[in-house]
């Protein structure tokens, strides 16, 4: 049997400035952005050479859903962002006033800092150690 988590749904308030974000402040690809109705779309958005998953931008349908924009886990470490060279990505991301809220620190499994998005939601830039660097590759 194989199975493989494929789209991560990411509440938004709006499209296109989420798109924006990724695509220009992380360096993500646009896969897909195909009108389904006029309130939704289906966009889907990774990192360059992503393979396995990606994110799914889903716009907020109600007020109860707005409310989970940023906050899809508490406050919690959301998103993990693992990268071949930290250092290079870390000062790329603070060169596009990218909010880090925990500076670089070396841990048992690699380099790591927490960064928000455009939203708030947290996510750690990693890089793999050399115990770990099979993680990078799936």
């Amino acid at each position: 049997m194989h199975q493989r988590i494929a789209h991560i749904a990411l509440v938004v308030d709006n499209y296109d400035d989420a798109i924006g974000f990724y695509t220009q402040k992380l360096d993500f690809q646009l896969l897909e952005d195909t009108k389904l109705s006029d309130e939704k779309r289906w966009v889907m958005v990774a990192p360059q050479g992503a393979k396995e998953c990606c994110l799914l931008l889903a716009k907020a349908a109600d007020e109860r859903q707005t409310t989970f924009v940023g906050n899809q886990t508490g406050g919690r470490v959301f998103l993990f962002l693992f990268t071949d060279d930290f250092w290079r990505d870390y000062e790329k991301l603070k060169s596009r006033e990218i909010k880090f809220v925990r500076p670089p620190q070396e841990s048992e499994y690699g380099t790591v800092a927490v960064f928000e998005d455009l939203y708030g939601n947290l996510w750690d830039l990693i890089e793999p150690n050399e115990r770990n660097k099979g993680l990078i590759n799936g």
